[in-house]
């Protein structure tokens, strides 16, 4: 692997970040391939559905935002996986009262090397550790257990939150370890070896 191929996609994984968080929507729909598929808790789909939807809650007030720490990259030919650590935060109003919610994971980016450079054929996040924290420290909040131990430990706060929001939000996806993470691993090999299209897998795996 180039340096080239590092910077370029580290590039790649800010520009998703910085232009999807701003609403700049024509340049965020410039990083994913034509074949482009987004997982999320809240969203399972095609890119281009992601970006109307996501641009939808943009405008409706929903506040989602990315931060982005530590990247690696493997290289095979034309295809890579990027793997980027980052933190997905969440500002919204439960049972009347406004929170944050935190989750810490990774971005899990199936990439393609086209005329234009890299793209986003398909991205997974992992989804770690998360919290939820009150915005006015004198308020309280009871959570609903039953409705909190419906998620995994990854994003059970975050599911919670989404849920509230009127979310659907999907369970079983990978965490820190796991059979879900084990097999994105799996997924990401036979992508680098050339065997399976992204797409393919991830509807295995859903």
């Amino acid at each position: 692997m180039s340096d080239e191929d590092r910077v370029a996609l580290r590039e790649l994984v800010e520009n998703w970040a910085v232009w999807r968080d701003a609403g700049d929507w024509e340049r965020f729909a410039g990083v994913w391939d034509a074949d482009g598929w987004m997982t999320a808790t809240w969203f399972q789909g095609p890119a281009a559905d992601f970006i109307a939807a996501s641009k939808a809650g943009f405008e409706n007030g929903v506040s989602i935002l990315h931060f982005l720490g530590g990247h690696s990259s493997d290289v095979a030919g034309d295809r890579a996986i990027a793997q980027t650590k980052m933190t997905i935060s969440q500002r919204a109003s439960v049972d009347g009262v406004e929170v944050d919610v935190v989750c810490t994971g990774r971005f899990y980016d199936f990439c393609r090397r086209g005329d234009a450079g890299w793209a986003i054929v398909r991205r997974q996040p992992i989804y770690e550790k998360d919290r939820l924290d009150v915005v006015d420290p004198a308020a309280t909040l009871e959570l609903d257990r039953e409705l909190l131990d419906r998620f995994p430990v990854g994003y059970r706060h975050l599911g919670y939150v989404q849920t509230k929001a009127g979310f659907t939000v999907k369970t079983g996806l990978p965490g820190l370890t796991g059979e879900a993470v084990e097999r994105l691993y799996d997924e990401g090999a036979k992508w680098l070896a050339g065997s399976s299209t992204p797409g393919d897998l991830q509807r295995e795996g859903s």
